[in-house]
């Protein structure tokens, strides 16, 4: 089939109403398969096919990956783009090209392109494609128009059977680790979700994962039957292999290190050993020790692309990684006090938000804002973070998903007494700024959509314009 695919008359509509048209697409929900997007993409002419990829999955840290990978190729000279989600200001943002969103007018014409296709499907028979798969699809058709050089390209959710998964040989793969989250889309055991995000493991395709215990045995069980070469990112002396790893499973290893450097709240170094060379003095402008492990599977996709005869100069890697952005991940809003926004929506980022709580704000007492959509490990996560904190302020985010948001301050006052329900989330980061005294901390945190209104909230207050334009405080 051609690049054009089958062909429509265009539908005529303006950007606010391919948002509309979007968000109603919606009301189908998460029906899981592949059947619909391969059927769309088909009369778009497959444009997935023609694109060169790097497909990062993972339960936390697939965006940072994808960012610091994207980050690099461009500094490299390469045209490439991304495609990752949910957005936080604009749905634009969830698709770039080295950096730049696509433009309002560019969706509009998409979506005017996709819906006589859409509306045939259906006249035929085929169930309506949901959002996330016209999304993916629109992406595909975005990229390829544009001849990108790479398209780094984040799963939705899971793996296995979500809509990014219909390219059949991408350049690269990542699983960046396994979690318990989306239970109950993806399974209730970290062996059940580690299958169901390993479905994107192609054969003869590397595999780069910092996955350990059952997950791993779960990446090296698809690895070997797909033959699939696989590299294990971990720090240095840590012994990463752990009970039930198969020692003789041939697997390469990049081993990274903390430190190289004084950084402070702006950011933080790293040396890494990589599968071509031995990096030192890395720089990357995003907190905690999380990051690290991100920064380190960053450089071995690196690695492999230039193992398959892609020039990536080591300046571009260094240049790249320390210009890397990537809002609302540990970010630090310049005021007093100290606002901290991270989108930790499940206990695995948590325990990274209170590790980085340790690590860069000892000793400062916490005033946290926390929302979070119903069907997470809220208990667990509050359980991490509310002993920590001097005062609480729960509140609703702005989500069909977000059940008895209520039931959060409950959990809280389990370890905290002053505890406050504020439904609106501008209300709530007000109520945090007041409580708050001037040498304390500010955490934002919770789900992405929560901490996203809480960001433009602040922005609209004039907290926090400049911060990372030099990638410190």
């Amino acid at each position: 089939m051609s690049r054009a695919g089958l062909h429509y008359e265009v539908t005529a509509v303006n950007y606010e109403e391919a948002l509309t048209y979007l968000q109603n697409l919606t009301k189908f929900g998460m029906n899981f398969g592949l059947g619909r997007i391969r059927e769309l993409l088909r009369r778009l002419g497959n444009p997935q096919d023609r694109l060169r990829v790097v497909h990062v999955g993972g339960t936390n840290g697939k965006g940072s990956t994808v960012a610091m990978v994207a980050s690099v190729l461009t500094a490299a000279g390469y045209r490439t783009g991304t495609f990752t989600s949910p957005h936080l200001h604009s749905y634009t943002e969830r698709y770039q090209i080295d950096g730049v969103q696509i433009s309002p007018e560019r969706v509009a014409l998409l979506i005017g392109q996709l819906k006589p296709h859409l509306d045939a499907m259906v006249a035929q028979g085929y169930e309506h494609p949901t959002e996330f798969e016209v999304s993916t699809a629109m992406a595909f058709k975005y990229f390829d128009e544009e001849q990108v050089d790479f398209l780094v390209l984040e799963v939705g959710l899971g793996g296995a059977i979500d809509s990014t998964n219909v390219v059949a040989r991408p350049l690269v793969t990542v699983i960046t680790n396994v979690a318990m989250d989306h239970m109950d889309y993806l399974g209730r055991t970290i062996r059940e979700i580690a299958t169901v995000k390993a479905g994107i493991i192609k054969p003869g395709v590397p595999l780069v994962t910092a996955c350990r215990g059952e997950a791993l045995e779960v990446m090296v069980r698809f690895c070997r039957e797909k033959g699939a070469p696989m590299v294990l990112v971990g720090e240095k002396g840590e012994d990463m292999a752990g009970p039930g790893f198969d020692p003789a499973f041939p697997c390469r290893t990049v081993l990274w290190e903390p430190g190289g450097g004084e950084a402070g709240q702006g950011g933080q170094y790293l040396a890494v050993r990589g599968l071509c060379r031995t990096y030192g003095h890395l720089f990357i402008p995003l907190l905690g020790r999380h990051q690290l492990v991100n920064a380190a599977g960053a450089v071995a996709v690196l690695d492999l692309l230039a193992e398959q005869g892609f020039s990536i100069p080591e300046e571009a890697l260094y240049r790249g990684l320390a210009g890397v952005h990537w809002p609302a991940r540990l970010e630090i809003f310049r005021h007093r006090p100290l606002v901290l926004l991270d989108g930790a929506h499940n206990h695995d980022g948590a325990r990274s938000l209170a590790r980085a709580w340790d690590d860069y704000f000892p000793g400062r007492q916490v005033v946290l804002v926390i929302g979070m959509l119903g069907d997470k490990e809220r208990g667990r996560v509050v359980a991490e973070l509310a002993p920590r904190a001097r005062a609480v302020v729960v509140t609703r985010p702005n989500s069909p998903r977000a059940g008895d948001w209520q039931r959060l301050a409950e959990e809280a006052r389990r370890y905290v007494p002053e505890v406050y329900t504020i439904e609106s989330v501008a209300g709530a980061v007000e109520k945090a700024l007041s409580l708050a005294r001037p040498d304390e901390l500010v955490c934002i945190t919770g789900s992405l959509y929560m901490v996203a209104e809480a960001r433009e909230v602040l922005l609209e207050k004039g907290i926090g314009h400049g911060v990372h334009e030099s990638g410190r405080l």
